[in-house]
């Protein structure tokens, strides 16, 4: 492999086709594409300034790197990267990639970041700001996420989330085969039109969650007062410690809580219109 040290390059497209490329401390200046249609590259110590760096970039890492705003839009259609101890201040990061590994990542400007990619593993990651992060991805594994990003989550299927603190309104809208453990999940309309959501260990706070919600599981989960007119329209199985505020109109299924403020059923229920709830019983 090569090693190119304290260097700088700008312009468009200074290492196009490269490969066997080691990059350390290497600023790359304004330009566009510096390292497109490359493999087998790693970038340590690195600054990235300009735009598109890492396009079409087939097997590589990078460590302890710095993109600066007008790095953005920089990992597009490219394959197994593994970043750690990364900081990202520019938008429209990871588009249409597959096969990425992140560990102490931090993005400040997470607006449209991980937009149809798929076999994603995170590990301590911080998401702040902008919109839709991970829109439309799939095949996602997260153990530690913080996150004040709006609509995360959405369109996504086959997720397991640990360890989450995750702070926005409309998260998890429309997915399919998702399972969040010991998180805290902040924020309005949470989980509407989801498939197969299921919450073990997690807080819940914000108004009508878990509403429109297809096969709905919850284990040991707790609300916030603030959480009322929970699971209208939705078919579920919950068990809930404490006590919720507030039930609308759950289609069917079963929720069992240890103290249930007000159930509200009135005449725009949908059939079957069977869904058992009770308090649980007290020895």
């Amino acid at each position: 492999m090569q090693l190119i040290k304290d260097k700088e390059f700008g312009g468009e497209r200074p290492l196009f086709a490269s490969h066997d490329l080691h990059l350390d401390h290497v600023i790359i200046r304004a330009g566009e594409s510096a390292i497109k249609e490359c493999r087998n590259i790693v970038a340590t110590n690195c600054r990235f300034e300009g735009n598109y760096p890492f396009w079409h970039v087939h097997g590589f890492t990078i460590e302890d790197c710095y993109f600066d705003v007008g790095g953005r839009s920089a990992l597009w259609y490219s394959d197994n990267l593994k970043m750690r101890n990364t900081v990202i201040d520019a938008p429209k990061m990871f588009r249409e990639m597959h096969d990425i590994e992140l560990e102490d990542v931090q993005i400040n400007d997470a607006d449209e970041i991980f937009w149809r990619c798929q076999n994603i593993r995170v590990k301590n990651l911080k998401i702040h700001d902008g919109t839709y992060p991970f829109m439309f991805s799939e095949n996602i594994v997260v153990d530690g996420l913080e996150s004040d990003s709006k609509y995360v989550f959405q369109y996504v299927k086959n997720v397991e989330i640990h360890n989450a603190r995750i702070t926005t309104k409309d998260a998890f809208w429309e997915v399919e085969n998702v399972t969040i453990y010991d998180s805290e999940l902040n924020g309005e309309y949470l989980g509407w039109h989801s498939k197969n959501l299921r919450l073990v260990n997690c807080h819940i706070s914000g108004e009508q969650p878990l509403c429109y919600a297809h096969d709905l599981v919850l284990e040991n989960c707790t609300f916030d007062a603030a959480s009322d007119r929970a699971f209208e329209y939705s078919t579920l199985n919950a068990d809930i410690r404490g006590a919720i505020t507030n039930i609308k109109n759950p289609t069917s299924g079963r929720i069992v809580a240890d103290e249930i403020g007000s159930v509200t059923i009135d005449e725009n229920i949908l059939e079957p219109a069977n869904c058992v709830i009770e308090e649980r019983k007290r020895s």
